[in-house]
């Protein structure tokens, strides 16, 4: 699945030729990942003169970032009424104010560097009478928090809806032109950016020690800036729930009918509409995302494509599939992102995490984070977020996550032990994957592109029974998110290691 985004470039970073990685290496700041948060955080840093590098496993904006939606929006569906259910509104109003931080460095960066942007209404609408009270929720603690949002009973969408709320002169882009336009500027600074080389573990010495696959590196401090961190410390991977969403473009005959909008639904099914404009700028793709599920969790993933592409084409008659794609994001017990320094990282190592399908500013208020705890120079709105406290509804949300999570581990094993012997499976149809056991452990076994491959079916994190996704022909772990190619080869997740073979 490759989204529309690469469409025009490889998924080998945009086109940008990787640095290369020097073993043994000093930096002031090492940066895990070159998503939107690591190359902003890099950017910050070299301007001062810091010495960076910036660890990309796979390469830059493929995971995340490239796969995004790309809404830079201050009202973000029900967003605001989720941290009010879980914490108190003083935290709602920092995380406005860190996302209207976010949104304007973006802008002011994307005028400077002449990456197209869009302006765009954000609407936040009810696609059932079901949801009217949720749009109204919503209004209501965004008024509080300062947006000035309005309430309207009809929006320009060809479906049914029961009213919205709406934020004007929000903004869309392509997330790719905004991240080659970052490393480009990181590298004229002098920092580097090195693909393909997976961070496999940190040492919290002085300086840190940043193992690779390609040999060791050290920086004063290291941020990890990954989907979810790598590192086990404060057992972040415990308090994060993953979760797999899907999207789709679309080229529809009437384009000039297309709403101009940039839309989300606050009930389900989940629908996530914008547009894209054409080479003379006038609307001509559709992008349609929704049906999002805990990672691993799903049992036909290719049915939730297929339902998106279904439900576009009744609702926009001729829409025609371009590209599919999914993404993955994780959820906080409280909803707002955890950021800044790692449990015992002895004060070096930093990390960001938990944007909940809102990376587009948070990403950036991450970065703006991670520079201004180092700089000294922490904005009011940081410095509340990192002493929020954990209240009861919180401590249930990840009570509850982590109860699910055990249920699937059971589940897993429970499954693979009373099932088949691997000998005694078929032979997996073309983009299909049966588990089966050797003896008493787990192996899988697909069939991708004509050829299968057999790999354990343990997830090398902390043992789950991976299941089959078959829209993204992936072995995905129901315990903590970690993704794993047809062959065994790492996509994402918090390991660091390929399933054995």
């Amino acid at each position: 699945m490759t989204s529309l985004w690469f469409d025009s470039r490889s998924e080998t970073g945009a086109g940008i030729t990787t640095d290369p990685f020097e073993p043994d290496a000093r930096y002031d700041e090492v940066v895990v990942g070159a998503g939107l948060t690591g190359l902003v955080t890099a950017l910050l840093f070299a301007r001062t003169g810091k010495r960076v590098a910036v660890l990309e496993s796979r390469s830059i904006g493929a995971v995340a970032t490239g796969r995004s939606t790309a809404k830079l929006s201050l009202l973000q569906g029900s967003q605001l009424q989720k941290i009010r259910a879980h914490t108190y509104q003083s935290i709602v109003q920092a995380y406005v104010d860190a996302n209207r931080a976010g949104q304007e460095w973006m802008l002011d960066y994307a005028s400077s560097s002449g990456v197209a942007v869009q302006r765009r209404d954000a609407v936040s609408y009810a696609g059932t009478a079901a949801g009217v009270e949720t749009v109204g929720r919503e209004f209501r603690i965004a008024r509080a928090s300062g947006l000035d949002v309005r309430l309207v009973d009809s929006t320009d969408l060809p479906f049914e809806t029961f009213g919205a709320v709406v934020l004007t002169d929000q903004a869309q882009f392509d997330p790719l032109d905004v991240l080659t336009a970052l490393a480009a500027d990181v590298r004229a600074l002098g920092g580097v950016i090195v693909e393909n080389t997976r961070v496999t573990g940190v040492r919290a010495s002085d300086p840190a020690e940043v193992r690779t696959s390609r040999g060791t590196v050290f920086g004063a401090h290291v941020h990890l800036t990954t989907g979810v961190p790598i590192l086990d410390r404060g057992l972040y991977f415990a308090k994060l729930r993953a979760q797999r969403s899907y999207a789709g473009s679309y080229e529809v005959p009437e384009s000039g009918a297309l709403p101009q909008s940039m839309y989300l639904s606050v009930d389900a099914p989940s629908r996530s509409i914008r547009t894209v404009p054409g080479a003379g700028g006038e609307t001509s793709t559709l992008i349609v995302g929704g049906n999002g599920h805990p990672v691993g969790r799903a049992g036909d993933t290719q049915r939730l494509v297929d339902d998106l592409h279904e439900w576009t084409a009744r609702h926009f008659p001729g829409a025609v599939p371009t590209h599919s794609w999914s993404a993955q994001d994780y959820e906080t017990p409280h909803r707002v992102p955890f950021v800044g320094y790692l449990p015992r990282g002895r004060g070096r190592i930093y990390f960001a995490s938990g944007y909940d399908k809102w990376g587009m500013t948070n990403a950036v208020q991450a970065a703006l984070t991670l520079f201004s705890d180092l700089s000294g120079d922490s904005p009011s709105w940081a410095k509340t977020l990192h002493h929020r406290a954990t209240l009861p509804a919180a401590m249930a949300s990840g009570i509850g996550a982590n109860a699910a999570t055990g249920w699937w581990a059971l589940k897993g094993w429970a499954g693979v032990l009373a099932g088949p012997s691997t000998d005694a499976l078929p032979l997996p149809a073309e983009g299909e994957g049966l588990i089966g056991r050797s003896g008493i452990h787990p192996t899988g076994t697909s069939t991708v592109g004509g050829r299968t491959c057999q790999v354990s079916a343990v997830c090398p994190h902390l043992g789950g029974v991976l299941t089959w996704n078959s829209a993204e022909t992936s072995w995905d772990c129901p315990l903590h998110g970690s993704r794993f190619a047809p062959d065994g080869t790492l996509l994402e997740g918090p390991t660091a290691r390929d399933l054995r073979v």
